[in-house]
């Protein structure tokens, strides 16, 4: 739902930290008027005064009027943002979710992501790699030519075990580095509507079961009940021709049938 004109202004006011007065001295506009634009049954806001406290919160007027959802007048053609024609319709067509996407490249860690994976993909560090095995090698065959270890010794072990396996170091980084970023986002998305519920389906289910075994009555009803809340159904609300219908349906499942005897039979 779009923001009002009132809602606009004092979320800005609030978001670069201005009191009234500070604004009123910014834009020199009164103080009782500012307050009065703020509030949600106040209509009256001149152009004049719009234009100002525009230029106040570095925002666009269309922004302040609602016409649009960019505060920023900075004008981006998608040529100039060096896209491929893929990815380019993946995001014309929703094909991923675009606000989750924006907080993943805006991530303040997300430059050292990308970076860790072009050092890996383009080889950017595979001399450096190469030059350290290399004096790790020349190490041990130093150690070796000197004090002649046993084939067990330690120290070979761990001159060996220093050895830098490029494409192993690399993904550790990066996993490192994904890792990071989620667990980060996660946690700015708690609270959210768009989140997910505090009570899972799982846990919807155990209580469903719960509710149903504290019933008095047979077996059969307290699978109904069950049924029927996950089916938002009230099983109190129901006839008794419908209870009897249900139980009709139900006794014919061999779940039922499995767990209870039939007459004149014992259970085994």
């Amino acid at each position: 739902m779009a923001l009002t004109i009132q809602e606009r202004l004092k979320d800005l006011r609030i978001e670069r930290g201005f009191t009234l007065e500070q604004l009123a001295e910014e834009t020199g506009l009164s103080k009782s008027s500012l307050g009065n634009y703020e509030s949600n049954d106040f209509k009256e806001i001149s152009s004049q005064a719009i234009i100002k406290l525009a230029g106040a919160y570095k925002v666009t007027t269309d922004y302040l009027l609602g016409l649009t959802e960019k505060k920023s007048d900075t004008e981006v053609y998608v040529t100039d943002l060096n896209l491929t024609d893929e990815v380019i319709e993946i995001l014309k067509n929703n094909q991923i979710d675009t606000a989750l996407f924006c907080e993943l490249v805006s991530h303040k860690d997300f430059i050292k992501l990308l970076a860790d994976i072009q050092i890996y993909v383009e080889g950017i560090a595979v001399m450096q790699i190469e030059n350290l095995n290399t004096w790790v090698d020349t190490s041990r065959d130093e150690i070796i030519k000197k004090y002649k270890p046993e084939s067990y010794d330690k120290n070979l072990y761990l001159l060996k075990a220093a050895h830098i396996q490029e494409k192993e170091y690399f993904t550790q980084r990066i996993y490192r580095d994904i890792d990071f970023i989620v667990d980060d986002l996660k946690e700015n998305h708690k609270g959210r509507s768009d989140s997910a519920p505090k009570n899972s389906t799982v846990n919807e289910i155990k209580k469903d079961l719960e509710e149903a075994l504290n019933f008095k009555g047979s077996r059969t009803e307290q699978m109904l009940i069950v049924f029927c809340k996950q089916m938002k159904i009230k099983y109190d609300k129901l006839t008794e021709k419908e209870k009897k219908t249900l139980i009709d349906v139900a006794s014919k499942s061999k779940l039922i049938k499995s767990y209870i005897p039939q007459r004149g039979k014992k259970k085994k």
